[in-house]
């Protein structure tokens, strides 16, 4: 395991070169919203962790993240970040499959933040360890909404980032499980380029009416 100093206000995050690394789209999934306040936030599918951390670093008001993982050893890699960052107070991990989420997890966070399997499921070439965070091989689409409508306060906010071409997808299941799509940005990896990805926010019994921003742009890594 190595340590990369991640270049916000001094900020730590451990990785593995053996586990899933995270990318740039999870920078921009923990940019896409602005905390509330007293905000209670939730990092599904955490990894290490970089989702839930950077938005803790970037925003005052957030009263408290929960890191919810199901690798274990992606857990407790994020746990030793969160201690090295000293921030132990302010951040739960929840070594947990999204599907067997607590009971007294619902309607438990005004915001959910997730970066989840993009592919469908099926054959992978990946590392067994890290097909999971590839592709929907242990969560599906649905599955993932269904956890974030339990787990969301009526008008709480759900957002994630997601293949582009299953754009239509998203915003069905989303609307099929009271989850309202309100903000939806494409990400293109250059100028004029076709978008690779969206990132979407979806309101708890939000009213119908979405802003659609323009495209990101964004260097692939």
């Amino acid at each position: 395991m190595q340590t990369e100093e991640y270049l916000l206000d001094g900020m730590k995050i451990l990785q593995d070169s053996e586990e899933y690394r995270f990318t740039s789209d999870s920078v921009l999934l923990a940019r896409f919203l602005k905390a509330k306040r007293e905000e209670r936030v939730a990092d599904f599918c955490s990894g290490s962790g970089v989702v839930g951390l950077h938005f803790y670093g970037e925003n005052s008001g957030v009263e408290h993240v929960t890191l919810f993982e199901m690798q274990p050893r992606l857990a407790r890699m994020s746990a030793k970040s969160v201690a090295l960052n000293g921030l132990q107070e302010y951040f739960t991990v929840e070594n947990v499959r999204l599907q067997e989420i607590p009971a007294h997890y619902t309607e438990a966070f005004s915001l959910i933040l997730c970066n989840p399997p993009y592919e469908r499921g099926g054959f992978s070439a990946a590392a067994e360890n890290k097909a999971p965070c590839r592709r929907e091989l242990t969560l599906t689409l649905e599955e993932l909404c269904a956890a974030a409508a339990k787990c969301l306060r009526f008008g709480g906010r759900f957002a994630l980032v997601h293949r582009a071409d299953r754009a239509a997808e998203v915003l069905y299941t989303l609307h099929a499980y009271r989850l309202e799509p309100k903000k939806l940005q494409f990400i293109a990896g250059k100028e004029g380029a076709k978008p690779y990805a969206v990132l979407i926010a979806a309101v708890k019994g939000g009213k119908a009416g979405l802003d659609v921003l323009p495209a990101q742009i964004n260097g692939r890594d």
